[in-house]
């Protein structure tokens, strides 16, 4: 249907996480209105204990990045394996976004220059977060890579579900904790929405399902499969 075409392209989908991470920066930058009332929130949020400090550690490097590491290394040899073209665009697209992470998350916290919350020692550089950003990116590829490989409803949606626990999850700790503003892990999620537009763009490119002997059987090619593929 041509109304919904342009929802096919991830660039119809920038535009939201891209203003809203403008304005959030813009609040934190000029001390604005939003500030106040993210500071307020925060202190009825921050309660720290041993749960809210495990939730938080999702977003470690340690813990996500060995678990995008397993959606790349699977995507890879699956696609490679079927005789997919451009079989290494979406792992590829997947390690590019977990490397723009840091890259952009150094600059923008030395830019930003935001001091933490009370229950943190006395600091700054904590806009925005590192952590949530590192969970969005790393459990998102993760998820659309997967699904570029596994063609089950139910399986996709299970792993939707457990990504956005996971991600949920990590944003809940770093708050409740104390390690974050609610506005830094806000401004986080749209980062990472950002750099999984990308990833997303590969898969959809990359149809994971589709192999070589496949396409050579439907254009009258013989193959040597007799079976379903």
């Amino acid at each position: 249907m041509p109304a919904a075409a342009p929802l096919r392209s991830p660039s119809a989908l920038l535009g939201l996480p891209l203003l809203l991470f403008a304005l959030i920066t813009w609040q934190v930058l000029a001390d604005g209105p939003l500030v106040g009332a993210d500071e307020r929130l925060s202190r009825a949020l921050v309660r720290p204990d041993r749960f809210s400090e495990l939730l938080s550690d999702l977003g470690n490097v340690q813990v996500a990045v060995p678990v995008l590491a397993v959606a790349l290394g699977y995507a890879a040899w699956h696609g490679r394996s079927r005789g997919a073209d451009r079989w290494w665009l979406p792992p590829l697209a997947g390690a590019l976004a977990m490397a723009l992470v840091p890259a952009l998350v150094a600059p923008l916290k030395a830019w930003t220059d935001r001091p933490g919350t009370p229950a943190v020692p006395s600091a700054v550089g904590y806009y925005p977060s590192g952590h949530t950003a590192t969970a969005v990116v790393a459990y998102g590829a993760a998820t659309l890579l997967l699904f570029g490989v596994v063609r089950s409803p139910a399986v996709r949606r299970v792993s939707a579900v457990l990504c956005a626990l996971l991600v949920l999850g990590t944003s809940y700790g770093l708050v409740r904790r104390g390690y974050h503003w609610p506005l830094d892990v806000a401004a986080s999620w749209c980062l990472g929405a950002l750099l999984l537009a990308g990833v997303w763009w590969s898969v959809r490119r990359t149809p994971g399902a589709v192999s070589r002997s496949t396409r050579r059987s439907s254009s009258g090619t013989p193959s040597s499969r007799t079976g379903p593929s």
